[in-house]
């Protein structure tokens, strides 16, 4: 933080990233030098073969370079141990070693390729195992090389390049901060970054037609990830008559960091990059800089996790267990709880059903091939006249040994499968005598397409007073089903069979969005209609929607689940946590890493491994360095000070989403930690919406999502009957919000 700048440009990793790739390289640099000289030692004037004079200068050279690279290796390692994560002053000659690393290879190239010549040629007669030894010098080589070579396209950044910024920020001068030239910039870099995402998104679906509606979708995701991950269009003007009272900070910040061509400094959620050269012209100089506020690298950002993760459970242990829980208020503790996680249970059951046979294998991997490899390898079009799509019988199938419903029970299933158009069926449930709509969740690349859709799309519905609107994706995805079963008659043909019935309409994750969105948009027609919402993602309905639905829906979350919490103002909200965090670090990053890891896969008391927040006063941490209160400031839109922790959804650049209807929390019971054939229990709460306010760091918040856990999970309940839950259960429940 920031990356490292070498050869001209901007990378992806930062000068304290080279601890843990520098230590194997030199780890195997070290056993190759000491093979190499066994071998030299051994053979020592007694080379009896052709070419034995090419051969003891190759071994000669081969452990001057050997050793050159180890030292260069031990410098590297031992410099970018060095300060913290935003002091990268201790580490300033970097750039220099990896130059020298650099040069480096040229030699071993060469003589990788005298290695080589010398085998195919002059190595007959030779000891076969010098001749081996020699082999494997060369192959090793070729193999670092390789390595190398993928590590710079792997940590290569298309926006890393210095001199469109440097000629951006030229004519900015004293500079007017209205001035056109500045916005200019700013937009030249957001179109940039833009362009860049979407160009990664068009690789990563490559596979997929790059029509006008996947085009679209590019662009739209490229806005919504390139605006939350790029450039920001803040400004800061410091003038000698605001900045007197901050100028021991930043003379100080200078002396510790000891950099003298570029300084960077922490100003509420931003990195300010100051073009001066010395901390004295800020004495007579204003001055304006451009800043990034998310000048991270990936490990930097893990490190935050690690720290954070902490920190939560930290906060959860200093909790006072006996805290009044807030329940829903339409449904006092206890009422219809049982009954609900009943109808849960059940429904559930149809919501994993709709993921086809890739889950039903997942969830039966030694009998779900079997039951299904005769439909699988045999052609039923023709027979599924109510299906529809691609893999019709194994999906079929599936359905039917995972719902228990029989052919005749089916009035329509869909597999088509296109972006903002995702598969569902709709059957007769005589158990429960209702007809159900399960929706598919996330399966596909087009799924994950629709998930990213976020923006905000108005939904008006008739009778809802407020802000009207909710994700784009998947209420697109919800008016393509709706168009389906009323406009094609499907929904008409289930209730002329069963008119007594009541629909139910249930999905998972991205169906249980796009469920609970149809159920909004069928409540009109259907009064009387429930919807069971398995994990659905947090940033979904406006209030106004959400406070509507609670009549009729019903969601449910797991644990420590991610998605449910996983909306922009949560995300905007965890970037400042993690930014916040990581600045006021005192540690090293690779010890941040390793006591993070060693917590993750071995637990222990969380005070053992003290945040970086330690030896220092939280009320000032909760002030920025440069007191922005006394900055001339202008900044976009998502601009919050990290005193904001705690409220998230105020973000002007993002209107608020919230979970739709009721929410069921389902948590682990018990004590946190537990052996792997341990028994889990389960227990059930009514919760509201401000519940799910912030993303909990923890091993299980994917593991938590998975559609199979929450049913086992429900059905663990609804049975009152524990299950083992191996390996995943470690480590479960300690992870909490700050």
């Amino acid at each position: 933080m920031p990356g490292i700048v070498v050869f001209g440009r901007r990378w992806g990793i930062a000068s304290d990233d080279l601890v843990f790739p520098g230590f194997f390289e030199l780890f195997v640099r070290v056993l190759w030098w000491i093979g190499t000289m066994i071998l030299f030692t051994y053979h020592s004037g007694r080379f009896d073969c052709n070419g034995r004079g090419f051969l003891h200068s190759y071994l000669v050279g081969l452990l001057v370079i050997l050793a050159l690279i180890i030292l260069s290796l031990c410098a590297i390692v031992q410099v970018s141990a060095k300060g913290t994560i935003t002091n990268p002053g201790p580490r300033r000659s970097i750039p220099a070693l990896v130059y020298l690393r650099a040069l480096l290879y040229i030699p071993e190239l060469v003589w990788a390729c005298l290695g080589a010549a010398w085998v195919s040629g002059d190595s007959k007669g030779c000891d076969p195992a010098t001749v081996g030894a020699v082999i494997a010098a060369v192959v090793a080589s070729w193999i670092l090389l390789l390595f190398t070579g993928l590590g710079v396209v792997f940590v290569f950044d298309p926006l890393g390049n210095p001199r469109r910024a440097a000629a951006a920020m030229e004519p900015l001068g004293v500079r007017d901060l209205q001035s056109n030239e500045g916005t200019q910039f700013l937009s030249t870099a957001r179109s940039l970054a833009v362009k860049v995402w979407e160009s990664r998104l068009r690789l990563l679906c490559c596979c997929l037609p790059q029509d006008e509606s996947h085009r679209a979708a590019f662009s739209s995701i490229a806005q919504l990830v390139g605006g939350f991950f790029s450039v920001r269009d803040c400004y800061l003007s410091l003038h000698l008559s605001c900045a007197a009272p901050y100028i021991h900070q930043l003379v100080d910040l200078c002396r510790r960091t000891r950099m003298h061509q570029e300084k960077t400094a922490r100003c509420a959620d931003c990195i300010i990059t100051w073009c001066e050269t010395s901390c004295e012209t800020l004495l007579d100089v204003p001055f304006v800089c451009v800043t990034q506020d998310t000048d991270l690298v990936a490990s930097d950002i893990a490190a935050g996790l690690a720290l954070l993760h902490q920190e939560q459970d930290k906060m959860e242990l200093s909790r006072d267990p006996d805290a009044v829980v807030d329940h829903s208020p339409s449904s006092p503790i206890g009422e219809d709880l049982e009954a609900e996680l009943e109808k849960a249970a059940h429904c559930m059951r149809f919501a994993a059903a709709a993921y086809g046979w890739p889950l039903y294998v997942y969830s039966n991997p030694l009998s779900g091939p079997c039951k299904l490899s005769g439909d699988c390898c045999r052609s039923r079009a023709a027979e599924y006249d109510i299906v529809g799509g691609e893999h019709l019988g194994c999906h079929f199938s599936s359905i039917l040994h995972s719902t228990g419903l029989q052919y005749r029970d089916f009035i329509h299933v869909s597999f088509h499968n296109q972006i903002y158009e995702i598969p569902f069926y709709v059957a007769l449930d005589h158990k429960r005598e209702a007809v159900l709509v399960a929706v598919r969740g996330t399966l596909s690349l087009r799924d994950v397409l629709t998930d990213l859709s976020a923006e905000c799309e108005n939904l008006p519905i008739e009778g809802v007073s407020g802000a009207c609107y909710a994700h784009k994706g998947m209420c697109q995805a919800a008016s393509y089903i709706y168009k389906k079963l009323v406009n094609d008659g499907i929904l008409n043909q289930a209730f002329a069979i069963a008119p007594e019935y009541k629909l139910v309409i249930t999905g998972h994750s991205l169906g249980a969005g796009t469920a609970s969105l149809l159920a909004i948009l069928l409540r009109g027609s259907f009064p009387s209609l429930q919807c069971y919402s398995f994990s659905p993602p947090g940033g979904l309905l406006s209030k106004a929607l959400a406070d509507y639905s609670k009549d009729f829906v019903v969601s449910v979350v797991l644990g420590k689940d991610l998605v449910p919490r996983l909306s922009i103002p949560n995300m905007e909200d965890l970037k400042r946590k993690l930014l916040k965090i990581v600045s006021n670090c005192n540690r090293p990053k690779y010890r941040i890493l390793l006591q993070g890891c060693w917590y993750e896969l071995f637990g222990g008391d969380p005070d053992d491994f003290p945040t970086e927040m330690d030896n220092r006063r939280e009320e000032e941490l909760s002030q920025p360095l440069l007191g922005e209160e006394s900055l001339m400031i202008r900044h976009s839109s998502s601009y919050q000070s990290l005193t904001s922790d705690d409220s998230p959804a105020r973000s002007a650049a993002h209107l608020p989403l919230f979970l739709p209807g009721r929410i069921l929390h389902i948590t682990e019971d018990g004590p946190s930690r537990r052996s792997c054939f341990s028994q889990v229990r389960y227990r059930a709460d009514w919760s509201n919406e401000m519940a799910f306010r912030s993303i909990l760091i923890s091993p299980r918040m994917l593991a938590d999502h998975m559609p199979d856990a929450v049913l086992q999970a429900l059905k663990s309940l609804t049975s009152e009957r524990p299950f083992s839950l191996c390996p995943s259960s470690l480590n479960s429940n300690q992870h909490h919000a700050v």
